[in-house]
């Protein structure tokens, strides 16, 4: 008689919430799964904090530039998780459930790495996309050298790519970002 794998223990998000008060490393919540989250490299915090630094520099108020500190959830799927940048254009509206996720950004960078390359292109934008307030979602790929953007238009999300040389136009938050000085964080770290 073969024996049936063990049932897994669904979280409920409060859960979460107590865990990540407690734990010294971060983590996601989805669909009654506690996911750790990968540590980042030098090179990974060296572009998240360029692409905050170029933002925080050209936001008009009342945009705000956070770190990825902030939490994120995305109420429309229950996704909770830390994007590596945030932009948020006007006062932070908080998930009812907890007052220290936040549910509303206009723009999220992502810095892809190896590991979570797949899911931040695939399962996760995914999810990002169901943010009413979302105008942007950027993804920041060092290894092959380029930025990848997703807006929203009237007709869903319409994707461009750009290279060293190229200059993003965030017309969501009125700012820009140089491929070439974004990249070049990543190979100074």
């Amino acid at each position: 008689m073969a024996s049936a794998p063990a049932p897994r223990h669904r979280y409920t998000f409060e859960e979460y919430l107590e865990l990540e008060q407690v734990a010294g490393t971060r983590h996601e919540f989805y669909d009654g799964e506690i996911y750790a989250m990968a540590g980042g490299t030098p090179e990974h915090a060296a572009i998240a904090a360029t692409v905050t630094a170029i933002l925080a520099r050209q936001l008009i108020s009342p945009c705000r530039v956070y770190s990825s500190d902030l939490r994120l959830r995305v109420l429309a799927t229950g996704l909770a998780t830390y994007p590596d940048v945030t932009v948020i254009c006007g006062p932070s509206e908080r998930d009812p459930a907890s007052s220290t996720h936040v549910t509303n950004p206009k723009l999220i960078v992502e810095v892809l790495s190896k590991g979570t390359a797949d899911y931040d292109r695939g399962e996760k934008l995914q999810h990002y996309q169901r943010i009413a307030s979302l105008a942007c979602v950027v993804l920041v790929d060092h290894e092959s050298a380029r930025i990848e953007t997703w807006t929203r238009v009237d007709t869903g999300w319409k994707q461009a790519a750009f290279a060293e040389g190229d200059v993003v136009a965030l017309d969501a938050v009125a700012c820009t970002l140089a491929v070439t000085e974004v990249l070049a964080a990543g190979r100074d770290a």
